[in-house]
């Protein structure tokens, strides 16, 4: 489709005459005095810098964002129906339940973006004439790749709506796609690589060639999906992935006792567990258990409640902790390096070393591991090896980074304080603008 931003139909506004509708908007979302919520439908907005803005509750249907740059800006329940986002720059943006049906995103950048609950669905096409008189496009009027070529890896698409949409080789890489509807969508070739796509509703859908290659597909439905030549590789999914502790002679429950009592004496008695290459979905609730000193590499702990669990000096190394609840464990001296903790929520957790006795230490290490999306808030790090780690979108309220091992982290899309910022990048950790 060619570059049609300065179509006639669009409504170019000068800019004293666009900051003074922006200014005003910002009033009526603060219930100020000569607020006006923003309608600017039919707008020529192509290529403007409008990072950091607040529009959400605007009505902005079937105007031009081509090119802009919108970093950070958030339309939070906007009506932004039929809009063209062509080579915009959405990074990081919010556009939270916002109304995007039939809306343009090719080329588009969405790295990070919030779109929770958004409606993406085909939607028809409307054009605009040099009267203001709105009229239905025809498909072959009209770009039929509206999503496809875009870049949403990382974006939060939690519960939105894309049944229809056209969305062939877009990349949804790491993105948080739970409970997405995607029916009777055209997702050739996409690329779903380390996606959270648990509860997604794919029925009718047409996958082929799709890459799902580490993804979350557990409660995902794909009744009468064309999945041929799709990528499944060490995807999740509804089957265990690993051993069950089923298969054992004694329950979890027999194991942990003889784990304590391993602990406890010192290894004169009981047995030391090593839960390693195990899936342990079914096991249920581990809240609280005593943990430490576990053998647990490559296990699958995923989704489970592992709130105030202990596991100090836990060898976890290649785990799958993605969604797990770890908020108030203790986790020092913890070998968590190259493990899986996208979405996990590990608010007030200990991570710090762990003392073993005269001047020795030993580091949690996470080096390597994927807390994309994870919650920290509040969480003590201590000394902890992170370096080459993807903490991208975390939530780091009130941690602190001062001692920490960064070197090559990645902390794009983090909201960091200033100290937090130039800690972590004299620290070596990469981070986004």
């Amino acid at each position: 489709m060619a570059d049609d931003s300065n179509h006639p139909a669009l409504v170019r506004l000068p800019d004293a005459r666009l900051r003074e509708v922006l200014r005003r908007h910002a009033l009526f979302r603060n219930s100020r005095e000569g607020g006006r919520r923003a309608i600017l439908t039919g707008a020529d907005l192509s290529r403007l810098n409008l990072a950091g803005q607040d529009l959400s509750h605007a009505d902005l249907t079937s105007a031009s964002f081509y090119g802009a740059h919108l970093a950070g800006c958030s339309f939070d329940y906007a009506t932004l129906f039929a809009c063209d986002f062509r080579q915009a720059n959405l990074e990081n943006a919010s556009l939270v339940r916002a109304d995007l049906r039939g809306c343009h995103f090719a080329g588009a950048i969405l790295v990070g973006a919030n779109l929770f609950s958004a409606d993406l669905r085909e939607g028809l096409h409307v054009s605009r004439d040099r009267h203001g008189e709105f009229h239905l496009l025809t498909p072959e009027q009209h770009d039929a790749t509206a999503i496809s070529g875009a870049d949403f890896s990382g974006a939060n698409l939690t519960n939105a709506s894309l049944s229809g949409a056209i969305a062939i080789k877009t990349d949804f890489s790491d993105a948080v796609m739970r409970g997405c509807k995607l029916v009777r969508a055209r997702l050739q070739g996409a690329n779903f690589a380390g996606c959270d796509l648990a509860g997604a509703d794919f029925a009718q859908a047409d996958t082929r060639g799709a890459c799902f290659r580490g993804a979350v597909i557990a409660g995902a439905r794909f009744e009468y999906a064309d999945v041929a030549g799709a990528d499944m590789t060490d995807a999740l999914t509804d089957a265990p992935s690993g051993r069950l502790v089923d298969e054992l002679e004694f329950g979890l429950d027999e194991l942990l006792r003889h784990h304590l009592a391993f602990i406890g004496s010192n290894g004169a008695k009981g047995a030391a567990l090593d839960l390693s290459g195990f899936d342990l979905r079914q096991s249920g609730s581990l809240a609280g258990a005593c943990l430490t000193l576990v053998t647990a590499r490559q296990a699958v702990f995923f989704g489970l409640d592992l709130s105030r669990i202990a596991l100090q000096a836990a060898k976890c190394a290649g785990g799958d902790f993605r969604d797990c609840c770890l908020d108030d464990a203790d986790l020092r001296g913890i070998d968590l390096a190259d493990a899986r903790l996208n979405n996990a929520s590990l608010r007030k957790a200990d991570l710090r070393s762990l003392a073993l006795g005269g001047n020795r230490r030993m580091q949690a290490d996470l080096s390597r591991a994927r807390l994309r999306h994870a919650n920290l808030a509040g969480a003590r790090l201590g000394d902890v090896l992170l370096g080459g780690a993807d903490l991208s979108g975390a939530d780091l309220t009130g941690v602190d980074l001062g001692h920490a091992t960064l070197q090559g982290a990645r902390l794009f899309g983090c909201s960091l304080s200033p100290e937090q910022r130039a800690m972590a990048l004299s620290r070596g950790a990469l981070v986004g603008g």
